[in-house]
């Protein structure tokens, strides 16, 4: 296997609205990615009156599966002071800090979701801290960017990694090497991580994240050429540490 490298970080601070990129995130044991869906937006037919005390499922939750144009927004949070900036093709940009401006933060996104499906209710967080990832486990979703241009050469277009909602995304792996590392462990930065499961991919990965409108069928194009629709796959943090774009992968032999 080549010499590899991380090659983008990624966090998405609001479920389904918004991804942001950064240089450098400080990874904890046992724990997923920082501030990478501490927040969501509940429906009408959320199935918890509140807030969920623990993790909910995606269902109960605006998404980009539903919605492919929430694909399109992009987010600038920071951390240090709760302040939040969206910004969306059709939409003019929101501005706020979270979670107070929850309510106008709900308000910008409605536009954007269908009429005919339960509406935006209210943001929310998990009542004991955690994240409102796909999975209840707290993994961090690593990617390549190898598989991302194979399949994007099946597709005959370029594929962006926005598509696919990833956190650390790996620039030197063959392609879907990285199914190859399920149950092993790599090195990254100066954390360790064990590589646990595939990840199966649905529908919001058919839009296009610049546009939000549909384009290119990658579950067809991943069921065709190599039998699944799986891309990337999860791992957990095993040692906390910083990690930054450019720093070596290692697998623990």
């Amino acid at each position: 296997m080549k010499t590899a490298h991380l090659a983008h970080i990624v966090r998405h601070p609001v479920k389904s609205a918004g991804y942001q990129e950064l240089d450098r995130a400080a990874l904890i044991q046992g724990r997923p990615m920082p501030f990478d869906r501490v927040w969501a937006v509940a429906t009408e037919a959320a199935k918890f009156p509140a807030a969920p005390e623990g993790w909910a499922a995606k269902m109960n939750f605006l998404r980009g599966a539903a919605e492919g144009r929430l694909q399109a927004i992009r987010a600038r949070f920071d951390e240090a002071t709760g302040s939040l900036t969206l910004t969306h093709p059709d939409r003019p940009a929101f501005t706020g800090t979270l979670p107070a401006d929850g309510p106008a933060l709900v308000a910008w996104l409605r536009p954007l979701w269908p009429a005919n499906r339960p509406a935006p209710r209210a943001l929310v967080q998990r009542q004991d801290g955690g994240a409102l990832t796909d999975v209840p486990d707290p993994f961090v979703a690593i990617l390549s960017l190898g598989s991302l241009r194979a399949l994007g050469q099946s597709m005959g277009r370029a594929l962006s990694i926005h598509r696919f909602r990833g956190n650390l995304w790996i620039e030197g792996w063959a392609p879907w090497a990285e199914v190859e590392l399920i149950g092993r462990e790599i090195t990254l930065g100066e954390t360790r991580l064990r590589i646990e499961e595939p990840i199966t991919r649905c529908v919001a990965t058919t839009f296009d994240p610049e546009t939000g409108a549909a384009a290119g069928d990658t579950l067809a194009a991943l069921q065709t050429g190599w039998g699944h629709q799986d891309f990337g796959v999860y791992a957990r943090v095993l040692s906390s540490g910083t990690v930054a774009t450019g720093d070596r992968v290692e697998i623990t032999p």
